[in-house]
């Protein structure tokens, strides 16, 4: 007689366009949770779950996937992982997203939060430490439970950079990012190594501002040279990464965009900064002792966040 199947994890992404995608194909393919993904538009959603589920037999996957335009299907998830809204287009800034997608936001969270009480939030949609803010007054979730991927993508990025400047592996790259999402990020170079060796020994720091700055116009660039779209193979990565390491209860340490509590001189916003993530969220915000230079430069993106914020009215 079979035995009677476990119910596994279960992670709902909203938004099915190609960061939405993407992230259901890596959580699929690493059989990390069943993915229900939905969207408002009929068939999309379906479409790619179908197509998702067809290669489960090349693949080896035996998780399941589907696609729906009904937050009933979402009940009891464990993550919910929310991309949907606009995108952005040439010459549009992320702050030119912000109404727009903290209606989008506001309300596809208010559903999804009202069918699994307990999950953890993933906050991908620009302008992305703003839309925290949505997405934790839409939910009425503890603060911990709601995180924004963005440090984990800069901080590829500014790795990347590296490994192409050195040719080297980017595997052997580490690095994080501070501040928001957005033009006044905070690469950090001092904390930056290839192989264990601090990035400054390695590179003149004439060499290292142009990968800071690369590294803050990395979204920019891939928009500039797609024409039409932004982002999405990395994003894609990044958010994985982190579904990973909250399912798994790794407690990994990841630069992510986390709700402050007087954390690094900032109260009541969410701003870019390591964090401990496991099954409960945001389990410890890391402070790392900074500069007075590292510190202003942290402090003007915090304040840039905060303007964002403010101008949000009722969603935040």
């Amino acid at each position: 007689m079979p035995q009677a199947r476990m119910p596994r994890r279960k992670v709902t992404v909203i938004g099915a366009g190609n960061v939405g995608a993407t992230v259901a194909q890596r959580v699929v393919e690493t059989g990390l949770a069943d993915v229900v993904l939905l969207d408002i538009v009929p068939g999309l959603p379906q479409g790619k779950a179908l197509d998702l589920a067809e290669a489960a037999p090349i693949l080896g996957y035996d998780v399941g996937v589907i696609g729906t335009n009904d937050y009933a299907d979402t009940a009891d998830s464990t993550m919910i992982v929310v991309t949907s809204g606009l995108a952005r287009q040439p010459g549009m800034s992320r702050d030119d997203l912000l109404m727009k997608n903290a209606q989008i936001v506001s309300d596809v969270v208010g559903q999804a939060a009202r069918h699994s009480p307990n999950a953890v939030i993933v906050v991908v949609t620009n302008p992305l430490d703003a839309m925290c803010h949505v997405a934790l007054k839409a939910s009425g979730f503890p603060h911990r439970r709601v995180v924004g991927m963005a440090g984990v993508l800069d901080a590829a990025r500014f790795r990347t950079f590296m490994a192409m400047e050195l040719g080297v592996s980017p595997a052997n790259t580490c690095a994080f990012v501070l501040g928001g999402h957005g033009d006044t990020m905070v690469p950090v170079p001092r904390y930056a190594t290839v192989g264990g060796i601090p990035l400054p020994q390695l590179m003149s720091q004439d060499t290292i501002e142009r990968l800071v700055q690369r590294t803050r116009d990395g979204g920019a660039e891939i928009v500039s040279l797609l024409k039409s779209g932004s982002a999405y193979y990395a994003p894609g990565a990044a958010t994985a990464e982190m579904i990973d390491a909250i399912l798994e209860d790794r407690h990994k340490i990841l630069p992510c965009s986390a709700y402050l509590q007087g954390e690094y001189g900032v109260q009541g916003l969410f701003v870019g900064v390591p964090v401990r993530l496991s099954r409960a969220g945001v389990e410890e915000v890391v402070e790392v002792e900074l500069t007075d230079d590292e510190r202003r430069e942290f402090g003007r993106s915090a304040a840039a966040v905060k303007e964002l914020v403010e101008k949000l009215g009722t969603y935040a």
